[in-house]
């Protein structure tokens, strides 16, 4: 089953602030807010919604496309991504641009507060999903990335008859509510944040009802209280994995993406799906940056049953494993 991840590819710039936000805030001055936070760390990571998604499918065993536009400055990048498996054939690069920018500022509750440079992503639209026929996809993910494109992709997706996820996240906020229903009512499956869902209805006048019944899948993920999926009205709830450090959130529910998709690839039952998703976004949970966790087959398999009873259902991954060593 071919995945391909269209969505932003970026460069995160991380910061910590050594207090906490709520602290800052006058709720009756709202309308003058004027703040600025001084951090005690800066790092800058690979990061993006599409390679992070990509890159935990290829770290359980088979990784998506990636599909999206960068600048000059992303060299380094690809060829970090492709050391470590992943391809990058569908990256093109745009002449005088820069790669686009995520910058993030967390607080000791890890609370976030974000701002994005779109940069070469501008151009997502550029690349067509009629391109990508021959891979023969089985899923799209319409992850963030250029309003235009989004809207795009939801169209040709409607046109090359392609199933699609529609994971919307920060982006509710800037595109219509028009293409936002767009968006919705022609997924297959639909993921975000439950803040992210009720600002989903709020700008498209869908109510959570008609959303459930038109979305085969719902996947509404709800920070350290876990998750919840949706299909046919039925409701199954997913736990956190407890972090054995807890360093970052930023990129814990794109990993808890990449997670739950590569078990769907696998076919595997929807409540292995979102167990699968929690550990992966445990582990990405567990490093500073989106990018720099790493495990074998053998452990997560290992680490998920000290959780979760599979079976034996995760065999499958680590037979995944087996295959892929040398001489095999």
């Amino acid at each position: 089953m071919p995945v391909i991840c269209t969505g932003s590819i970026a460069y995160d710039y991380l910061m910590t602030f050594p207090g906490y936000f709520r602290d800052q805030i006058l709720p009756d001055r709202l309308e003058t807010i004027s703040l600025s936070f001084l951090v005690d760390t800066l790092t800058r990571q690979r990061g993006g919604t599409a390679p992070n998604i990509a890159y935990t499918m290829a770290l359980l065993g088979k990784p998506a496309f990636i599909v999206g536009t960068v600048g000059e400055d992303f060299c380094d990048y690809r060829l970090w991504l492709e050391a470590h498996g992943l391809d990058t054939r569908y990256i093109r690069e745009i002449k005088g641009k820069f790669t686009a920018s995520f910058f993030a500022n967390t607080d000791q509750a890890n609370n976030q507060i974000c701002s994005f440079y779109t940069g070469a992503m501008a151009h997502a639209g550029e690349i067509s999903l009629h391109e990508l026929q021959s891979e023969h996809p089985d899923l799209i993910v319409i992850s963030p990335n250029d309003p235009a494109a989004m809207d795009q992709y939801v169209r040709e997706c409607a046109e090359l008859n392609y199933r699609y996820v529609y994971d919307p996240g920060q982006q509710v906020a800037r595109v219509s509510g028009e293409e936002l229903a767009r968006g919705v009512l022609g997924a297959y499956s639909l993921f975000c944040n439950e803040y992210e869902f009720e600002l989903l209805q709020k700008h498209t006048g869908l109510t959570r009802t008609q959303i459930m019944d038109k979305v085969h899948l719902v996947v509404v993920t709800l920070g350290k209280n876990g998750a919840e999926s949706f299909v046919d009205g039925v409701c199954t709830k997913t736990p956190v994995v407890p972090p054995e450090q807890l360093i970052d959130p930023t990129g814990v529910g794109d990993a808890f993406r990449g997670g739950f998709l590569r078990g769907w690839q696998l076919n595997l039952d929807w409540e292995t799906c979102g167990q699968i998703g929690a550990l992966a976004a445990t582990y990405c949970l567990e490093q500073a940056g989106t990018l720099n966790h790493e495990y074998t087959l053998t452990d997560f398999v290992t680490r998920y049953r000290r959780h979760f009873d599979d079976q034996g259902r995760l065999d499958i991954l680590l037979k995944v494993e087996k295959e892929s060593q040398p001489g095999r």
